[in-house]
């Protein structure tokens, strides 16, 4: 039974330990870097994404005046038992770092944002690799944000989320390997399960359910989104709207076994959300804690 989550304080940059039954807070690591976004447990050690410095336009009000095109994202590691914080992969090795989710068996895997991609690499570093690189010239139709895998079945899931608010939000699947003879660049195994959706962010797979946030606008964007994982070759269903009213909703923890969804926002909000047919099932959705800081990704932390 998970009684805490990790979140990632965007600004200023932290890794916040949240316990779940009494919202209490517990700073973690003080200097998370730059833009941290997507972040994940492995082996008792705490992994996440940073988006990059951006370069601020002063004539461009709000997100359109910050351009994370530089190639100064990461991914990074600390020790849950104490230590210094490392970096996984070299500086200048990918742009925007966004979701971060792992295989549980030594393996991260993240989407790259204005770079286009989906990567992965283990633990150590070793082994990066792009499995998804979409074209330059698509621009923001092509930027990947959220992720999930299904190390079992073999298949990586991710979002492209499209314009801000633009109702053009879609959702991926293609095999966790590489067809042979193809590249990063031109699989043929790509599908497309979900389009027309508001901004779809990070991605949780649990069993066969898909479950994801989506900051786009209402009444079907800011909201917590599920449905069946689709057979192969076949399109998603119809997505189940759980719970909305978030204020630019992005982290997403799914606790499968307790029936509870787990939704941070750029407004410092963390909500509990009890899940249909879980234990939790009929109760209202819950505050777990309200922060005067943007929040971004979370991951529940297992006994």
């Amino acid at each position: 039974m998970a009684t805490e989550l990790l979140a990632l304080q965007f600004m200023p940059a932290k890794v916040l330990r949240v316990s779940i039954p009494d919202g209490q807070v517990q700073t973690l690591l003080d200097d998370a870097g730059d833009g941290p976004d997507g972040i994940v447990v492995d082996s008792r050690t705490a992994y996440w994404t940073t988006m990059g410095a951006p370069v601020i336009d002063p004539d461009t009000p709000g997100e359109a005046g910050y351009d994370f095109s530089a190639r100064n994202g990461g991914v990074h590691g600390w020790s849950l038992d104490g230590g210094p914080r490392r970096d996984v992969v070299p500086s200048g090795a990918m742009t925007t770092g966004k979701q971060l989710t792992s295989d549980g068996a030594g393996t991260l895997y993240w989407s790259d944002r204005e770079g286009h991609r989906v990567s992965r690499a283990r633990v150590d570093g070793s082994g990066l690799t792009d499995l998804v690189v979409n074209p330059a010239e698509d621009k923001i139709m092509g930027e990947c944000v959220g992720v999930a895998v299904d190390p079992v079945r073999g298949y990586l899931y991710w979002t492209q989320k499209g314009p801000a608010k633009g109702g053009k939000g879609r959702i991926f699947r293609a095999g966790l390997e590489i067809p042979p003879g193809q590249s990063a660049e031109n699989r043929t195994d790509v599908e497309v399960l979900w389009s027309g959706l508001p901004e779809p962010i990070d991605l949780h797979l649990d069993g066969d359910w898909l479950y994801w946030t989506d900051r786009g606008a209402e009444p079907a964007g800011n909201t917590l989104n599920r449905a069946p994982v689709p057979p192969p070759g076949e399109a998603g269903q119809a997505p189940e709207i759980l719970t909305d009213g978030f204020e630019e909703a992005i982290g997403l923890a799914v606790d499968g076994e307790e029936g509870i969804a787990y939704v941070s926002d750029l407004h410092g909000h963390i909500r509990a959300v009890p899940l249909p047919g879980g234990p939790a099932a009929g109760q209202e959705p819950r505050e777990i804690v309200v922060l005067p800081y943007p929040l971004t990704g979370l991951c529940l932390l297992r006994n």
